[in-house]
């Protein structure tokens, strides 16, 4: 199958790694895949195969031309976001037999913001066949039916057990409001970890960098806490530290946790959205009450007390997530869905 992959961004964030993730896992299945969109070099750096060609989208305009010269020679084009889904309806207007357009909504939310939200939203559906949607919490909030499709990654070779790992809690997202790095700062300052010689170490970058290093400051945890900034080494630092922390209470399913999870990392979360999918069931202490620094705090706490159970806990997420949420099942899903706008009327 020729599928077109469409984000109209030129950064590199979640849904740039997800997009990359699935285009090269159907690359490997046979597929023939280009990539519109995501910051072209590290797009071709995690794709890591020459058959799967990236095209720069670093605006609208640029979308809907490229849009115009390539889809002809897809099947199906594939559009994550609202702004991708927008380009395709554009250049429908003056490319009337755009292949079938199939959409993976990745927030928990309806299309469309601010005064203008309807009109977006019927803009930005107007050309879609079929929905995606990577978790069942994302599919209960957007707007249309959806399929769920989980997210799969690469199975890890196995790490090392607890005893050889850092006495570090580590955080890996975005800085920006609606991940809540603050609650993960405030949990670890609860935890009283840092009076036994642990660290949090946060990767990642944001508009609420500067507030979260006051934040630091304010709990006088200026020794313990490290921002590293963006990393292109995630998976080392999971293979050093102890914890995860996954503090945002409307994460749609959460790659990072899914990092973990293959890592054989324990992750302490909130217990909502789509953390709810992933670790349900591994630990009692996997899940807190979403805000709730002080249970969080106490999880981390009992954790880093004892190796066992973070050996435990890291077994059976390794498990589940070799079980349930693999690159093989992600795109079986997916093609799944592309046959169903691909069937004659």
């Amino acid at each position: 199958m020729r599928v077109l992959h469409v984000v109209q961004s030129d950064a590199f964030a979640g849904v740039e790694r997800h997009v990359a993730r699935l285009a090269r896992a159907q690359a490997a299945s046979g597929d023939r895949v280009v990539v519109v969109g995501g910051h072209v070099g590290r797009m071709i750096e995690t794709i890591d195969d020459t058959s799967v060609h990236v095209l720069p989208a670093g605006s609208l305009g640029q979308v809907v031309r490229t849009l115009r010269g390539t889809a002809r020679g897809a099947d199906v084009v594939h559009v994550h976001m609202t702004s991708a889904e927008i380009a395709a309806a554009l250049a429908s207007l003056v490319s009337p037999r755009l292949p079938p357009v199939v959409s993976t909504r990745h927030f928990a939310r309806p299309r469309g913001s601010g005064p203008a939200a309807g009109l977006t939203a019927a803009v930005a559906r107007t050309p879609v066949r079929a929905q995606i949607s990577i978790s069942q919490y994302v599919a209960d909030q957007v707007d249309g039916d959806s399929v769920v499709v989980h997210p799969g990654i690469d199975d890890r070779p196995d790490g090392p057990g607890a005893a050889g790992r850092d006495r570090s809690v580590l955080l890996v997202q975005r800085l920006e409001p609606e991940k809540r790095t603050d609650l993960g700062i405030l949990a670890f300052s609860a935890s009283g970890l840092r009076d036994h010689g642990w660290q949090l170490l946060v990767a990642g970058e944001g508009s609420q960098r500067s507030r979260l290093e006051e934040l630091v400051a304010h709990e006088g945890l200026g020794e313990q806490v490290r921002f590293l900034g963006s990393r292109s080494d995630v998976d080392e630092l999971m293979r050093r530290a102890a914890v995860l922390l996954a503090p945002c209470p409307v994460e749609g399913l959460g790659l990072s946790v899914l990092e973990a999870m293959s890592n054989g990392l324990p992750v302490v979360a909130a217990g909502a959205g789509g953390h709810l999918e992933t670790l349900a069931g591994l630990d009692p202490l996997a899940l807190h009450p979403p805000t709730d620094v002080v249970q969080a705090g106490a999880n981390l706490a009992t954790l880093g007390a004892s190796t066992t159970r973070r050996d435990a806990y890291g077994e059976a997420a390794r498990e589940v997530q070799r079980a349930r949420f693999t690159l093989r099942s992600q795109v079986e899903g997916t093609a799944a869905v592309y046959r169903t706008v691909l069937r004659p009327a």
